[in-house]
């Protein structure tokens, strides 16, 4: 008897085994394929379905593409031995869908999405190159023909829960995509597979899937996606290692003075020594904080969206502004805060990662923090520090450096000056100028050639459902909190200021 092939296993699988139910599959994907083709649709005989299915002879040419279109497996594949366990195959993908994904990677030419299986049992992927600073990452992504439902929703109905259920099952990170083709952005809408997981496990599971139409595809989702994945997969791959280097760090405050190489932690992914460098320079500068301080000034060397990342999702980022903010005698001062972006980081920038900086500056403008961006580009050189102005600065740096960080505190009056020269110039200068956070976040997005409009009206979209069934952090060095906390506050922001 001859080998069970894996076309007999789709269709039998699929329920066209049968000669008429095949002919009249087939004649639908011959025609598919025609019409891309400008070709006459072609046909096949019983006595040729019979060989194929018994896996006595191979489709050649034309007959080849149809079946690929029918089964959305490639052929060389389809003929040879089926797996010995049991194989859930998608439902092929509309020409729309699969030309939604080219069109994505034609936009931002750091991704690569594979949005089907490649071969039987393979879930697709998607890969995200990091700009610099991330190592880059590749996650599973899987496609599904969706509908338009009410309430800004979109819906995977229930023939693709079979294989929907299967792809979600394994728990490593995954994103399920929901495809309504052209004309809806990119025609992709995203969720991850731990929510879709749950929502299928549901005793009493609705009829189809629901993803809310505010987490389509565009730049803002994508530059999320994009910086929590490179953040998360690379933490995760060194948590063992970061873990034993914190502590190794910790002993390192009472110095103030250090500098860490990057030979001392052999094999942290670049993710990981930003991470590290990152925490030991804000617990460095809440360590050599004064008590009880008049005003304090931030100087962030940040000047790209990659960088400006740890402020969205690094919790020690977070602690650093407390911490100032607590300092304070009298909680009616405000602390100030500083970036250098210069107009050849803004061009190199795609609009994805201009508005991760546009939501870092943002999250510190929440915070009560007013924040001034200068663009001359020697400043940009200039490393981060907390200035008590007349008393201490504490410098830090972490990035752009070959080191993982080096940190420093003085109270010497000439450096002083240098660092309130810097921060007068970036306030005197400032590219975000305003009397208000929405003024000046305004002025900030028409300089990083964001449309405010549009920014304002899909943070307040995407705020009120928050990130957690979009984007779920295996990592327990990060979180979503902050996000969701600037998306709320730039999606109130009136967007007439």
């Amino acid at each position: 008897m001859a080998e069970r092939t894996l076309l007999r296993a789709v269709l039998e699988q699929r329920g066209w085994a049968s000669w008429p139910v095949f002919e009249m599959q087939f004649s639908d994907a011959a025609r598919r394929v025609a019409e891309r083709t400008a070709a006459v649709p072609m046909s096949i005989s019983q006595a040729t379905f019979k060989r194929w299915l018994s896996g006595e002879r191979d489709p050649r040419s034309l007959a080849g593409v149809v079946l690929e279109e029918m089964l959305g497996v490639e052929t060389e594949l389809l003929f040879r031995p089926a797996p010995s366990h049991d194989v859930v195959l998608p439902r092929p993908l509309g020409l729309a869908t699969r030309a939604a994904a080219l069109a994505l990677d034609a936009r931002w030419g750091n991704s690569l999405l594979s949005p089907a299986c490649p071969a039987a049992g393979v879930d697709g992927s998607w890969r995200m190159e990091g700009l610099g600073l991330f190592d880059g990452t590749s996650v599973a992504a899987q496609a599904y023909e969706a509908t338009a439902l009410p309430d800004d929703l979109v819906g995977i109905g229930p023939d693709d829960y079979p294989h929907l259920r299967t792809f979600v099952r394994p728990l490593r990170r995954a994103l399920v995509l929901a495809s309504l083709g052209a004309g809806h952005g990119t025609g992709l809408f995203v969720r991850d597979a731990a929510h879709v997981r749950r929502h299928l496990e549901a005793e009493r599971p609705v009829d189809v899937l629901p993803i809310p139409a505010a987490y389509r595809l565009d730049d803002l989702t994508y530059g999320l996606i994009w910086a929590l994945t490179n953040l998360d997969d690379g933490l995760s791959a060194d948590d063992a290692a970061l873990r034993t280097g914190a502590a190794d760090l910790d002993t390192q405050l009472v110095r103030p003075l250090s500098a860490i190489a990057r030979a001392a932690f052999p094999g942290l992914s670049a993710v990981g020594a930003a991470w590290l460098g990152s925490r030991h320079c804000a617990r460095h500068t809440i360590h050599r904080l004064p008590e009880m301080v008049d005003t304090l000034a931030l100087w962030n060397r940040d000047c790209r969206g990659e960088e400006a990342a740890a402020w969205l999702f690094f919790r020690h980022q977070h602690d650093v502004v407390g911490a100032a903010r607590g300092r304070l005698a009298d909680s009616r001062a405000s602390v100030g805060s500083a970036f250098c972006v210069p107009a050849a980081a803004v061009k190199d920038s795609p609009v994805f990662e201009r508005l991760l900086l546009f939501l870092a500056i943002a999250w510190l403008e929440s915070c009560a923090v007013p924040t001034w961006v200068c663009a001359e580009p020697e400043y940009a050189q200039v490393d981060g520090f907390v200035l008590v102005p007349g008393r201490r600065a504490v410098v830090t740096n972490w990035l752009r450096t070959p080191d993982v960080c080096h940190v420093d505190v003085t109270d010497r009056k000439a450096q002083l000056r240098e660092y309130a020269d810097a921060v007068g110039h970036a306030r005197a200068h400032t590219v975000a100028a305003g009397a208000t956070p929405a003024a000046r976040l305004r002025s900030l997005a028409d300089y990083l050639e964001l449309d405010w409009s549009w920014v304002t009206r899909r943070c307040r979209e995407l705020s009120e459902y928050g990130l957690v069934d979009m984007l779920r952090p295996r990592s327990r060095l990060l979180t979503l909190s902050q996000v969701d906390f600037v998306l709320a506050f730039l999606g109130k922001l009136d967007a007439d200021v």
